[in-house]
């Protein structure tokens, strides 16, 4: 692949493609399926007798925390980005298929925890060397393609559940994914080895890398990065509550994880396609505001149309938030790429874990459980248009700073 035979522009364009797929296919893996199937077949779950409501809140919340640890160690650990991805990829394997051989509350539990921790690893070393590899070769561009991984990973798990689901029970349906993913993961595992580690960038893809690059100065990221978490877990949590006190149709729900996931992948695509000379942080502030507007809408205005508009809104931007901040995260790494995007992924799991404890502790205070609701969605709101303001002052302070002669 890395033949010297090859002209600089081949050999560009055959690594380009190879770390697109790669990582595409490993997000796709651990995220949309380590990390995200729960969402669709905690319905069959339950309709197989295995567990009920409490039970779900309580696996979702040791996944959550089980990301968090991930993302800590991934900041601490002295692995290179392509055994970590490798580590994270085999993990999640074997992970989502020993869910479907054990019936256990206290090991699903365990198993969740762990599928938090591999998503996390598999989603910081692939940041890093995906990007790193797109940087080095001059196509910071492609980075939509890697993230889209994501999404596809969600639109396949949720088409997986809803085609088998009805003649399948969920124990299957887990074995069924994880050997999808193990057959998904050879890929990424071979092309991870050929191509370890990214060479030093050239100064073309160093030029496009805006803004500072100092690791002390992604502190100011790794905030914004946490209040992203706290305003989009609340949404993603209970607008399909919301769908279904106002829509008794199964068949809904069965495609509104699919359409989320695709979503998320083309949003991501479109975005480094569209506004692929845009200032990121300036990107980064445009999808807080968009993703505000669908926290808040809601609170506001009780429909199905404004519930599937608010999802709409989170789910295209959640990816595109995901994505540019890796990158403008990485561009001031100086070599120590796994350690901020740890943090960055860490900082998101706090926000993730503190938007349902927030919403709980608020209900407390209220009569009702919509109007503890309502209150969360407009604090997430908040924070989100908090952090929006600093990203474009940021984006604007850099953009003058480069403006003057």
């Amino acid at each position: 692949m890395d033949s010297t035979t090859l002209p600089l522009a081949a050999r560009s364009g055959r690594v380009a493609a190879a770390v697109c797929a790669a990582a595409m296919i490993s997000l796709a893996v651990a995220m949309g399926i380590g990390r995200f199937a729960f969402t669709p077949l905690f319905p069959l779950m339950v309709r197989d007798g295995l567990l009920d409501s409490h039970a779900g809140a309580m696996l979702a919340a040791a996944n959550y925390l089980g990301y968090l640890a991930g993302a800590l160690a991934a900041s601490r650990l002295r692995i290179k980005p392509a055994l970590l991805l490798a580590l994270g990829l085999a993990g999640t394997v074997l992970i989502t298929a020993a869910v479907g051989w054990t019936a256990s509350g206290f090991w699903w539990a365990v198993l969740r925890f762990l599928a938090g921790v591999m998503s996390a690893w598999t989603l910081v070393a692939t940041s890093a060397w995906g990007l790193g590899w797109l940087a080095a070769i001059g196509r910071p561009d492609l980075a939509g393609v890697q993230f889209s991984g994501v999404g596809i990973g969600i639109a396949a798990a949720g088409m997986f559940c809803l085609l088998l689901g009805r003649s399948l029970p969920s124990p299957q349906l887990w074995i069924g994914l994880a050997a999808l993913g193990a057959l998904a993961s050879i890929l990424p595992l071979v092309l991870s080895r050929s191509l370890p580690a990214p060479p030093a960038p050239m100064p073309a893809a160093a030029a496009a890398a805006t803004g500072p690059a100092a690791p002390q100065a992604t502190f100011g990221l790794v905030v914004c990065y946490t209040l992203f978490g706290f305003g989009y877990i609340l949404p993603a949590t209970y607008l399909p509550a919301l769908a279904r006190q106002l829509v008794d149709d199964p068949a809904v729900f069965g495609l509104a994880w699919p359409v989320f996931g695709a979503a998320a992948a083309i949003s991501t695509v479109l975005v480094s396609w569209r506004l692929a000379k845009a200032q990121r942080l300036g990107v980064w502030a445009a999808a807080h505001l968009l993703m505000a507007a669908g926290v808040l809408l809601p609170a506001v205005w009780t429909s199905l149309a404004s519930v599937t508009l608010a999802a709409l809104l989170v789910g295209g931007t959640f990816m595109v938030i995901t994505m540019v901040g890796m990158q403008e995260a990485r561009a001031r790494a100086e070599g120590q790429a796994t350690r901020v995007l740890g943090r960055m992924t860490a900082g998101f799991a706090v926000g993730q874990l503190a938007g349902p404890l927030v919403s709980a502790s608020i209900a407390r205070l209220t009569d009702t459980e919509a109007a503890a609701l309502h209150m969360a969605l407009a604090l997430s709101a908040l924070g989100l248009l908090g952090s929006a303001a600093w990203l474009w002052k940021t984006n604007s302070h850099i953009a003058h700073r480069k403006g003057k002669p």
